[in-house]
């Protein structure tokens, strides 16, 4: 059996730190420029030279999309932005465009370069076609099977590795080439832009009936037709890690460091579990799916795994997400009284019980003690987001534990 990769996404260096470590084994980011999140607050160019050198002090590698569409008026930034790259030495570079591959191959050809899900990868011979070209890695089309997996395992090269999404939001679109964003709003999901009109609600206009709107209903029940569950292969390991997949790779470089965490946290347990023992595995199901099932979430669906998805992959009736737990800050700094200096994301209030989230898998209901401004002031409550804070939790926390509150 091939020991696997947990590859996890960050959207800041914050959220790199958590998850590095919570879990992961290597994290992939994207920078200013040519990935396919513009939304994402991404890293500048030195955030990425902190980020790298936090990672590999860890001993977690870091792996930089360049994988947008390119078109002629991007090449010539795509150049210079390569030659920054070659200076940062991040592990690996995730690529979709063969133009922009073909400058990677020429500008900086000691980094590895990984194939993007977006080059449609669904067949061994193209996982072959891109190794003879000098890739490392494929990333595998969200459209196939475990079994196609196994079968691509089995008519590749021994080195040549595969990297495959096991868990998070699931593209409407043909391996996410979609085009409703630029149309409908002329933001391009392909440059970095999409808007996600998958989950917005639709209804019908009769030609000569405007204003008229009739809803859409798919089988009585709603109107969200384009809005997929989420994927989630949490209760599936056994047959993850069996069918010869390198690197197991989390979606979500949008999403916050609780979800982060949560997520990495729990894949490495269930992986680690797994790997000592299938029986363990077995036993721990029900704390992966608790854990699980604290993220935000659209339900969850094993997506294109055990074949061609039926309508139950869909959410019908709305586009909110599921959510157990609020994300409150983590743990930046404990000072000489045991405080725990944190960023508030969201409002808490002293006498309210609240969990600490540690990598190894203990959650903490403690209660908040004492809350402190950056002055020195006792106060009740902060009223403002990001506002920074010293909180007395009775001392039972480390730097990076992740402060949350329970919704349910």
């Amino acid at each position: 059996m091939r020991k696997p990769e947990l590859l996890v996404p960050a959207s800041s260096l914050e959220v790199l730190k958590i998850a590095t470590v919570f879990g992961a084994d290597a994290v992939y980011i994207g920078g200013e420029a040519f990935g396919l999140r513009a939304k994402a607050r991404n890293f500048s160019k030195e955030e990425m030279a902190q980020g790298i050198a936090f990672a590999h002090k860890h001993g977690v590698k870091v792996y930089v999309t360049v994988n947008i569409l390119a078109h002629n008026y991007d090449l010539a930034g795509v150049r210079e932005y390569l030659k920054e790259l070659k200076e940062l030495k991040p592990d690996a570079l995730i690529i979709a465009d063969p133009g922009i591959y073909t400058y990677a191959k020429e500008i900086c050809p000691e980094i590895e370069r990984h194939i993007s899900t977006q080059a449609n990868n669904t067949n061994y011979e193209t996982y072959r076609f891109w190794y003879n070209l000098g890739a490392k890695r494929v990333v595998s089309a969200r459209e196939l099977s475990l079994e196609e997996i196994r079968q691509i395992r089995a008519n590749i090269p021994e080195d040549m590795e595969i990297e495959t999404f096991i868990h998070g939001a699931m593209c409407i679109s043909y391996s996410g080439r979609c085009l409703l964003s630029n149309f409908l709003v002329g933001r391009d999901a392909n440059q970095g832009a999409c808007t996600h009109p998958c989950r917005w609600k639709y209804s019908i206009v009769e030609e000569s009936r405007p204003g008229e709107y009739m809803p859409v209903y798919e089988n009585e029940r709603g109107t969200y037709i384009f809005n997929s569950k989420d994927l989630c292969m949490i209760e599936h390991m056994d047959d993850v890690l069996t069918s010869g997949i390198d690197s197991l790779k989390i979606e979500g470089r949008m999403k916050t460091a609780l979800y982060v965490a949560t997520v990495a946290r729990t894949y490495r347990k269930a992986i680690d579990d797994y790997l000592e023992d299938p029986a363990k595995y077995q036993a721990n199901m029900s704390w992966y799916q608790e854990q699980i099932a604290g993220c935000t979430y659209r339900k969850f669906t094993t997506g294109f795994f055990y074949g061609k998805p039926n309508q139950e992959a869909q959410i019908y009736d709305n586009n909110t997400y599921e959510k157990g737990y609020t994300y409150l800050g983590f743990a930046e700094a404990i000072d000489e009284r045991g405080y725990v200096q944190i960023t508030q994301r969201n409002k808490f209030t002293v006498g309210e019980i609240i969990e600490i989230m540690k990598p190894d898998g203990t959650n903490l209901q403690v209660p908040v003690k004492a809350i402190y401004d950056e002055e020195g002031n006792s106060v009740e409550s902060a009223p403002h987001p990001q506002q920074k804070l010293f909180v007395d939790l009775g001392g039972e926390v480390q730097v990076y534990d992740i402060l949350r509150r329970s919704e349910g």
